[in-house]
């Protein structure tokens, strides 16, 4: 959705605990942006390459978010709201309006160019969002696929209870505690919204080898470590192949991610990520040369390249 060449979010070392990642806040033209994934000290947790946490946010009248036309390489995004409305726009010729609840899964393989705006007659009667926005970074022999664009409904998603059926799951996207998401995979990954209304012990289950929590709101607490405690907007990671629990205050609203570690280094420049230098120095000059396919409906502007 929008540019990585911009300050990481720091990352927190506590003694003899998992590291800690505290998101930077941005301003993406007039609502709040939590940016957490890449990281100075972790660049990628599983494939999940980039993690945003969009508002909350609420639009005067009249007012909301253009994010227009931009290209994407080696990635896909997938868009999933707590609240509000996005109209999604790309160069297959997809027009996909998605509430909270459900799943834009867009990879870009060899490239696409999508837009994400939120429409006039939302604006009209006043507009809010609320939502997270990740990229999954492709296995290196499926970097240049042909682009696709999935859109998955709320009630598509399995949805469970955990911990003596105080927390309520939704599997987004992978396989996790006996489940598996509809949503298109190309690496082993989990991908979790959990809420808490009571509270309860969450288990982050030895299955994937590597994961990450992240507090949307309220806290959560490490169970191995008592003094450890997790914030609004912190996400903490975990590697090894372990069973943790993770106490969940009550009210709070969590993410859990990760999957296999990715082989290859991936190199990131603004919306391309590739395990190639010279496929990124291609994307860069075929976009200021116009050469990626337009996105039908939203032609006359786009974001250029950054110097």
């Amino acid at each position: 959705m929008s540019t990585l060449n911009e300050n990481e979010p720091a990352c927190i070392e506590r003694d003899h605990a998992p590291l800690v990642i505290a998101s930077r806040p941005r301003d993406l033209g007039g609502f709040a942006v939590r940016r957490v994934l890449p990281a100075a000290k972790r660049r990628l947790v599983g494939p999940f390459v980039f993690f945003d946490e969009m508002g909350p946010a609420h639009f005067e009248v009249g007012q909301g978010m253009d994010v227009r036309p931009h290209p994407h390489i080696g990635l896909s995004t997938l868009t999933y709201l707590f609240e509000g409305e996005i109209t999604h726009r790309d160069s297959l010729g997809t027009t996909q309006v998605i509430v909270p609840g459900e799943v834009n899964w867009m990879t870009a393989g060899r490239g696409v160019v999508h837009s994400e705006r939120i429409a006039p007659e939302v604006r009209a009667r006043g507009a809010s969002l609320h939502g997270i926005q990740v990229w999954i970074a492709l296995p290196r022999e499926h970097e240049e696929i042909d682009p696709s664009f999935e859109h998955h409904a709320a009630s598509a998603l399995p949805r469970f209870t955990h911990g003596d059926d105080s927390i309520e799951m939704t599997l987004i996207t992978g396989h996790a505690y006996g489940h598996k998401s509809p949503v298109s995979t190309y690496s082993e990954t989990f991908y979790v919204a959990a809420d808490a209304p009571r509270g309860g012990t969450l288990r982050l289950t030895s299955e994937h080898e590597e994961r990450a929590l992240y507090v949307v709101r309220g806290e959560a607490a490490w169970g191995e470590d008592e003094g450890m405690r997790i914030g609004e907007g912190e996400m903490v990671v975990i590697d090894g192949k372990r069973d943790v629990p993770i106490e969940v205050a009550p009210g709070s609203r969590v993410m859990l991610l990760g999957g296999a570690h990715l082989p290859g280094e991936r190199q990131i420049f603004w919306n391309f990520v590739s395990t190639s230098a010279e496929r990124m120095e291609r994307a860069k000059a075929d976009w200021k040369a116009e050469k990626f396919p337009k996105v039908p409906g939203d032609e006359i502007e786009r974001i250029p390249l950054p110097e």
